[in-house]
């Protein structure tokens, strides 16, 4: 292992896309039926709005619960549409500070003022990014080729696919296990099916069968070599009916609830048997939660230092809590290749050190879609 702490230092400049608000949405699962060809929600979906906001900047008022609702429900109209009339928002925001905030003779610590601002100039991070946590930030590259075949066949079945536009009754809540060993695969594959647009207990069955022949063809296509075995919607009995069918696509119909995850990485898939970092990516401020922005740049840094030398990479940055994001307490650096150029290793760990803010900037526009 070779290990690096770059010495790295530069002005920060102010950046506009700094954000006032720091917090999470745990969401509650309601409850529905469902029947062939048609289904209910029976009680709401609570998404409980949980963290801190500034809700002035001086005499400004920010609207917070209005744009934290209007994107709560265009989030919903996105991904999960038959829920978007059947939601609970409750808020629980505060503007209270960090702990650290000591009152002596009557002042005003800063730090009260990060959700209270005066003016954006009482903003710390638009003059320097500070680390809000000590934590580890976690990358690696390449993918083999199975793991690569896994992202993208649930993407296939999840996402905005050719498939899901041509199969409208397939659900998005699609779960996946997978292992491989060079020869042989498993996969056990769940893919829920929207019950308006399945008329009875056959109809379901064809439309797995439709599931398992993308299966196969997507394998045939990127695992040539290896025998893929598919196990499909494992708990379905469907003698009696007892089928992944949904209402809306999603197991949260039916009293499933879930915060943040710490499974899904920045690079769209859980592996337990690879290097895993302390955190997950979603849910966390872009500004200085190292959560989501050392993952972010560890795994970049992994793929362009695995494309530099043609080895495997691993990378982690480690923060300490209220010191510079660009300036981390240890940078970690793994390759496979023992004759590396390590002043173009070095150069390329700088390099990625100097994308905060930019980064910031990327997610804040959409720019960087996380799983």
């Amino acid at each position: 292992m070779r290990q690096f702490n770059p010495s790295h230092s530069r002005p920060e400049t102010p950046n506009p896309a700094s954000q006032l608000n720091s917090g999470q949405s745990p969401l509650l699962g309601g409850a529905c039926e469902v029947r062939y060809g048609a289904g209910r929600m029976t009680a709401p979906v609570r998404v409980l709005v949980n963290g801190r906001a500034a809700h002035t900047c001086g005499d400004e008022a920010i609207p917070v619960a209005e744009l934290v609702e209007a994107e709560v429900r265009a989030f919903f109209g996105d991904r999960l549409p038959e829920l978007t009339n059947h939601l609970d928002i409750v808020f629980n925001i505060t503007s209270n500070s960090s702990p650290g905030a000591v009152i002596t003779d009557g002042s005003v610590p800063d730090r009260v003022r990060w959700f209270n601002p005066r003016s954006i100039e009482d903003l710390r991070e638009r003059r320097v990014r500070l680390s809000n946590d000590t934590s580890l930030g976690t990358g690696w590259a390449p993918e083999n080729p199975f793991e690569s075949f896994v992202r993208e066949l649930v993407d296939r079945f999840s996402g905005r696919s050719k498939f899901t536009l041509a199969h409208p009754w397939c659900g998005s809540d699609v779960k996946l296990m997978g292992y491989c060993d060079g020869e042989l695969a498993d996969v056990v594959l769940c893919v829920p099916q929207k019950s308006r647009f399945v008329s009875n207990r056959a109809e379901y069955v064809r439309n797995l069968e439709v599931v398992r022949e993308e299966c196969c063809r997507l394998a045939a296509a990127q695992l040539p070599d290896s025998e893929v075995r598919f196990r499909l919607n494992a708990r379905d009995v469907p003698d009696r009916d007892e089928l992944y069918l949904t209402h809306t696509g999603s197991s949260i119909e039916s009293g499933d609830e879930g915060v943040v995850g710490r499974g899904n990485r920045v690079n769209g898939l859980i592996t337990p048997l690879r290097p895993m970092n302390l955190e997950g990516a979603n849910g966390k401020n872009p500004v200085y939660h190292v959560g989501k922005l050392y993952n972010i740049v560890a795994q970049r840094l992994a793929e362009r230092l695995s494309n530099e030398t043609g080895a495997h990479a691993e990378v982690h940055l480690v923060s300490l809590t209220g010191q510079r994001l660009d300036q981390p307490w240890r940078v970690l650096v793994r390759l496979t290749d023992d004759t590396a150029d390590m002043d173009k290793v070095r150069a390329l760990v700088t390099d990625a050190l100097a994308s905060f803010p930019a980064v910031t900037d990327e997610l804040v526009a959409n720019g960087i879609v996380l799983s």
